[in-house]
């Protein structure tokens, strides 16, 4: 199985879906909306730089307040653990929604931190008109390496907003990565396990 590298992807997408106010042209050009955030991004890591190098721990509320509102967890979780969906209950639902969120605020905020000049580049997007989901390509550029293909598959939620429900990178899908390691977490110890792992794996990020 492929390698995922999620810093180099949630780095993208915390670029490219932050900092938006989710009016009704963005849900006629989700492209432009991806454009218009990347900008607003990129201003604030260059404003913020040396303010963040002093304390890294300032990046997490930043990814709170400007990129997770654009993000279908439960949507994102659901997709992940597959069938066992459908066996939990609602507060074993919620628990992996919660635990699963959090391990990716970790991730984002790590992949900000971690931005040194990537270039981005935005491919033609087809889509019909009222659309409700839409798939809009990029490809990120660094000096001395190949350009790596990252799309966004976006749904319009309730109130015109457009939300990230998976991201492919290079050809792996993240929903389908996790899937994989949701699947192992539970037919090793349950739903329950598969909250226990991923809360074990955000205790171990917070050292």
């Amino acid at each position: 199985m492929r390698t995922f590298k999620p810093a180099c992807g949630w780095l993208v997408s915390l670029l490219l879906l932050s900092t938006y106010s989710f009016a009704v042209a963005a849900i006629e050009d989700p492209q432009q909306m991806v454009r218009s955030t990347a900008d607003g991004v990129l201003a604030q890591l260059t404003e913020r730089r040396a303010e963040l190098e002093a304390d890294p721990t300032l990046i997490y509320p930043l990814v709170e307040e400007t990129v997770l509102p654009h993000f279908d967890f439960r949507r994102m979780s659901q997709s992940a653990m597959g069938r066992f969906w459908r066996r939990a209950t609602e507060e074993q639902k919620v628990g992996v929604t919660e635990q699963f969120r959090e391990l990716l605020v970790r991730t984002y905020a790590t992949a900000l931190l971690g931005y040194s000049g990537q270039r981005i580049e935005y491919l033609p997007v087809q889509y019909r008109e009222g659309a409700t989901e839409v798939m809009i390509p990029t490809r990120l550029s660094a000096s001395n390496a190949p350009p790596i293909p990252v799309n966004y598959r976006l749904r319009l939620g309730e109130g015109g907003k457009w939300l990230v429900y998976d991201v492919v990178i290079d050809g792996v899908s993240l929903i389908t990565n996790y899937r994989s390691q949701f699947t192992t977490a539970v037919r090793r110890g349950g739903i329950d396990g598969l909250i226990s792992s991923l809360a074990d794996k955000n205790r171990r990020t917070e050292k």
